[in-house]
């Protein structure tokens, strides 16, 4: 078959665009016409899909042997993935950033979201790191650096691609500096505080910028107040209300390495007197605190994924609701307990039932004050629920 793009076809089942016509950029393998001239085309190919009648719906990356086998780019039909379109795209991102955030420290590229899928760019200023997650994303990678270099010019650009989340393509892990020599830790400012990044040892490229929005509001409630921090990481929640007059900050996490960043955040930003930093597992922590009935006025719990896969939800939801039930035992009377989730498969309506009931078991009321997801760094795709990870609640407790 002969299209408008020269490139090679994939072909859906017939009523298997719906998902696709309703603005979804994936297509499932057992959505394709499978053929043998299909499957053997080498993963991440650039490819044009059409429908069961041959209409043109886009161009975009196929990997036969993924469960999500095409990614798509655009749906112009004809339209190149080439240094020219990836420039167009990291523009127009740029653009959005510099719109919402006054320093160059960022999300700068959210996959699908942005129309780059497989893609992620964390930008430090003139630091950009770079995961990519997918094989197509993989062999695209030099339009990637190439766009980066025209559009905002970085002295430095790592490649940080250790991690689990390139295992559903079945890619390796591997780290490497594209452009210039990284030294770490990085430089980050939010919120107009000064923090550090590892990306080089670090969890993901190195800080989470999602929780900037949700760090400011419930540093806005820390002021005057006892504050634990939970899986405290590099210290974004705890060193922002330290800042923002909390009496004391207590960072709880298992991480030497990340307390250390922490610590190094807290001294720069004036605040290491009223900081205090224990590597520690945060539900023994917890539990010593009933034991001793020491509790806090503001208690933030913000942890790793509970919930990785579907496979994973039963035992995830026991988890949150767990901590929920242990941490909400460390709230003073009207005081606050922020939770997170950055878990896709943990569903925003489910998340709110199950840490209400964590709470209600500790024998508390709560009233939910505030809940948001990521923040304008991490623009949602409307059309793919997968983009829309974070959730974030506040709650004040009898």
């Amino acid at each position: 078959m002969t299209t408008s793009s020269g490139l090679p076809v994939i072909r859906l089942r017939n009523g298997a665009d719906k998902r696709f016509k309703n603005g979804h950029s994936w297509i499932y393998s057992n959505e394709i016409q499978m053929t043998d001239k299909t499957t053997a085309l080498s993963a991440g190919s650039i490819v044009q899909l059409v429908r069961h009648d041959k209409k043109e719906l886009g161009v975009g990356t196929f990997t036969p042997n993924s469960l999500i086998a095409y990614r798509g780019f655009t749906r112009t039909g004809t339209k190149g993935i080439d240094k020219r379109f990836f420039k167009n795209r990291i523009t127009r991102a740029v653009a959005l950033r510099d719109a919402v955030f006054s320093e160059p420290h960022y999300r700068l590229i959210h996959g699908d979201a942005d129309g780059l899928p497989g893609l992620v760019v964390d930008r430090f200023d003139d630091t950009v790191v770079i995961q990519t997650s997918t094989a197509g994303m993989d062999l695209l990678i030099d339009y990637v650096v190439s766009a980066l270099k025209s559009v905002i010019a970085p002295k430095h650009i790592l490649l940080n691609n250790e991690g689990g989340f390139r295992n559903l393509e079945g890619l390796d892990t591997l780290s490497k500096t594209l452009e210039g020599e990284i030294s770490v830790p990085l430089e980050v400012r939010e919120n107009g505080l000064t923090f550090y990044a590892d990306p080089l040892n670090g969890q993901k490229t190195g800080w989470f910028f999602d929780q900037r929005c949700n760090r400011e509001f419930v540093a806005g409630l820390a002021k005057g107040r006892l504050v634990v921090d939970l899986y405290s990481y590099a210290g974004g929640f705890g060193v922002t209300c330290a800042a923002k007059g909390a009496e004391s900050v207590l960072m709880i996490d298992r991480s030497e390495p990340a307390l250390e960043l922490a610590q190094k955040a807290a001294e720069a930003n004036g605040v290491e007197k009223i900081c205090q930093f224990s590597a520690t597992e945060v539900f023994g922590a917890l539990a010593r605190f009933a034991e001793g009935k020491r509790r806090f006025g503001l208690v933030i719990a913000d942890p790793p994924a509970f919930i990785k896969t579907k496979k994973d939800v039963g035992v995830g939801i026991k988890g949150y609701k767990k901590l929920a039930r242990m941490s909400a035992t460390a709230v003073e009377p009207l005081g606050f307990l922020m939770i997170a989730s950055c878990s896709h498969n943990m569903h925003e309506d489910r998340f709110i039932e199950e840490i209400s009931r964590g709470i209600g078991q500790a024998g508390r009321s709560p009233r939910l004050i505030y809940r948001a997801g990521a923040g304008p760094d991490h623009p949602v795709h409307p059309f793919m629920p997968e983009t829309e990870y974070l959730k974030a609640l506040v709650f004040q407790l009898d």
